[in-house]
């Protein structure tokens, strides 16, 4: 019997992992505040994901849990590579990162974009993991001046003229 529950375990054990994190996906909340002239962004990353790409080209593991000025220092040089906005005409906004948080399985990085004045869309690049893993997906929720849409990024598709 108890070979049994062993064997049984053991099978199961792969399809758990799966079932825990069979994709490869980030959330982005992008929210267009008028009165303060800027982008309020949110985005949500699988931990291990992240800290995978992270990690790529470093001496160390990177890990988002280490104390210091490192994990944000790198998740902000990552960012700010891989998501990248631009105004309507084709100048380029800093996206600055304000913090990490941690969620569960995930982190939430937090972002603003100051923008020039009144804006009625934006060019959006949204790339990040996109060169880890090849089945990534980018869903972007955009709300600005009452109107609410959504963007899906891909290997392939990484860029998107939103208006509003």
């Amino acid at each position: 019997m108890r070979y049994l529950l062993i064997a049984f375990a053991a099978l199961l054990l792969p399809l758990t992992g799966a079932a825990l994190h069979a994709y490869h996906s980030t959330l982005t909340e992008l929210r267009y505040n008028a009165a303060q002239k800027q982008l309020e962004l949110s985005v949500k990353v699988f931990t291990d994901d992240f800290e995978k790409a992270l990690s790529q080209g470093q001496p160390a593991p990177v890990s988002l849990a280490d104390a210091g000025p490192r994990p944000l220092a790198q998740a902000t040089a990552y960012v700010q590579r891989t998501l990248q906005i631009r105004t309507p005409a084709g100048a380029p906004l800093q996206v600055q990162v304000l913090g990490l948080q941690a969620e569960n399985d995930g982190y939430w990085l937090y972002c603003k974009v100051p923008l020039p004045g009144a804006v009625n869309g934006i060019q959006l690049r949204q790339a990040m993991l996109l060169d880890v893993f090849g089945d990534e997906m980018n869903i972007v929720n955009i709300e600005a001046n009452g109107k609410k849409q959504s963007a899906l990024f891909r290997a392939g598709h990484e860029q998107e003229t939103i208006n509003w």
